[in-house]
């Protein structure tokens, strides 16, 4: 059983969350919860319904995070939809501090595995939790902004930069 719910006011539109007894699962920003219920039975195959007590903190540290009242999460994860590849890209990408960017190819050669700037490009573009895991935290190697897949795509990744005070946008 997957529970999900929205956070409707924030600056880069409305944000959904789904979270299983294990953690959150998925994150939407700007989608219809029609697509967001599309995606979720596609890979996993759960159950949905909605309650928005159950993922209350979850919108709670999002909505602080959006107003510049919090820079890091202590939210659990449930990372059962990820592979193993995916996992450890991830978690990289989760350490990266507030404010701060890498390129993929730091990435990669975190990983042990500098020839795999694609992959971790890959794994970022399939991040099923933005924000909490920063993806948009990570650069193209020429250091400009590759991608995102949230809201409007690239405006939404400079957005975010920008409220974390990146000094690259």
């Amino acid at each position: 059983m997957l529970t999900i719910d929205c956070l409707r006011e924030s600056p880069i539109g409305p944000i959904w969350v789904a979270q299983s007894d294990a953690g959150l699962v998925a994150i939407y920003i700007g989608a219809p919860e029609a697509r967001l219920r599309e995606i979720i039975a596609r890979l996993t195959k759960a159950d949905i319904r909605r309650d928005p007590g159950r993922v209350q903190p979850a919108l709670a540290q999002l909505h602080e995070y959006l107003h510049r009242q919090r820079q890091s999460f202590t939210l659990p994860i449930d990372n059962s939809i990820l592979t193993p590849f995916q996992q450890e890209v991830l978690s990289l990408v989760q350490q990266i501090p507030y404010g701060q960017v890498r390129t993929y190819g730091d990435i990669a050669r975190a990983l042990g595995k500098p020839g795999a700037s694609r992959a971790v490009g890959r794994a970022n573009a399939t991040n099923p939790l933005p924000i909490v895991i920063p993806c948009h935290r990570v650069l193209g190697s020429d250091g400009k902004l590759h991608g995102y897949g949230g809201g409007a795509g690239l405006e939404t990744k400079a957005w975010l930069l920008r409220l974390e005070g990146s000094r690259l946008i």
